[in-house]
């Protein structure tokens, strides 16, 4: 019994170590520049189009974060940040009764 226990403490002792603290540290400005979470991406092709999807969507969604990307040759509008794919389904879903081809983007890891 006495050694089941000094095995857990040495566990936990072991877990707040300055290393491991670096090492969250560290990925945690990583997901703070890369990014993560989801985006609904309304459109991607030609500039124009892409610059009137754009105007359109802000008229409906003026609250909604909306994000204007050129990935050559064609031209990316992608909106809003959710954190869960589950969140970005609902907004995709209220957002289809005025557009359609939407998709939902991955951020990152």
């Amino acid at each position: 019994m006495v050694l089941g226990l000094s095995n857990i403490s040495a566990q936990n002792n072991t877990n707040i170590s300055s290393q491991v603290k670096n090492l969250i540290a560290k990925k945690r400005a990583f997901n703070k520049d890369v990014g993560f979470g989801y985006r609904i991406q309304i459109f991607y092709g030609e500039e124009d189009n892409a610059r009137n999807s754009l105007n359109r969507f802000s008229s409906a969604y003026p609250d909604v974060y909306t994000k204007l990307t050129y990935d050559q040759p064609y031209w990316k509008v992608q909106v809003g940040n959710y954190k869960t794919k589950l969140e970005a389904d609902k907004a995709l879903m209220n957002f289809s009764n005025q557009f359609s081809g939407l998709i939902v983007i991955s951020l990152g890891k």
